[in-house]
C-alpha cells in the first residue's frame, strides 16, 4: 500500500477528496509528512477518514487542515460533526472553545484526545464538553490519560460533577506537600546564601596560608 501511494504522488497526482477516500481509512496513516502536506485542505470537506490509529504528528497536521477547510462553519451546529474525525490533533485552546458549544462529545472521543491537550482542561471545561454524556466519564475513568486528569484534579471539584469520580487530590495533601517544599526550599536558598557570603573570606584565608607557607 505504501508503494503504490508512494507512485502515485510521484506521478505527480493529487492526494485530493478522491485519492483519500480511495486510501482510506484502512491506509490514511501510512502517509508521510511530506504527502500530508500536500493534501489540500479543501479535500477534507469530501473525504471520510478516521485517524484513531494514526501517529500523533499525522493527526496534529490534519486537524490543522481541516480547521482551515471547516473554518466557514466554526459558528454552525454542524462543525462539531465535521472536525469530529480530527479532534486528536486539537490543542487545548481549540477544544476549550469548543466546550462552549454545547456539543456533547462522547467519552471515546475524549479518550483519544491529544493527552496535552486533555490534561489542560479543567473539570468544568470536560463537564461542558460531554454534556449529556458525562455520565460516562465514570466508566473511562481508569483509562489513560482520562485517569491521569482525574488525578491533577482537586477532589472536591470532582464531587460537584456528581457521577461518583474518585481518584483527585485532597486539598489538605496539597496545603502539607506546599508548605513543605516552601520551607525546604527557604531552608536551602538561606543555606546557599549564606555560603556565596562566606566564600570571599575563605578564599582570601586560604590564599594568605598558602603565601606564608
Amino acid at each position: 500500500a505504501s508503494a503504490i501511494i508512494r507512485r502515485y504522488v510521484d506521478l505527480g497526482k493529487a492526494l485530493n477528496a478522491t485519492a483519500l477516500n480511495a486510501i482510506g481509512t484502512r491506509y490514511i496513516c501510512l502517509l508521510n509528512v511530506t504527502e500530508l502536506n500536500m493534501i489540500d485542505p479543501n479535500s477534507l470537506k469530501l473525504a471520510s477518514l478516521n485517524l484513531s490509529a494514526c501517529s500523533q504528528l499525522t493527526k496534529d497536521i490534519l486537524y490543522a487542515k481541516a480547521k482551515r477547510a471547516f473554518s466557514d462553519q466554526h459558528y454552525l451546529p454542524a462543525y462539531y460533526e465535521l472536525i469530529k474525525p480530527y479532534l486528536g490533533g486539537a490543542p487545548g485552546m481549540d477544544l476549550k472553545a469548543l466546550s462552549k458549544d454545547n456539543v456533547n462529545m462522547d467519552v471515546s472521543t475524549f479518550a483519544d484526545l491529544r493527552r496535552d491537550s486533555l490534561l489542560s482542561l479543567t473539570v468544568s471545561e470536560v463537564e461542558n464538553l460531554l454534556g449529556r454524556n458525562l455520565g460516562d466519564l465514570k466508566k473511562w475513568q481508569h483509562k489513560s490519560p482520562i485517569w491521569e486528569w482525574v488525578q491533577m484534579q482537586k477532589q472536591s471539584e470532582l464531587d460537584k460533577l456528581h457521577i461518583g469520580l474518585t481518584g483527585g487530590t485532597q486539598e489538605g495533601y496539597i496545603n502539607i506537600v506546599a508548605q513543605k517544599f516552601q520551607s525546604t526550599s527557604s531552608a536551602s536558598l538561606r543555606t546557599v546564601a549564606m555560603t556565596l557570603h562566606l566564600l570571599p573570606p575563605l578564599l582570601i584565608s586560604f590564599l594568605m596560608m598558602l603565601v606564608l607557607s
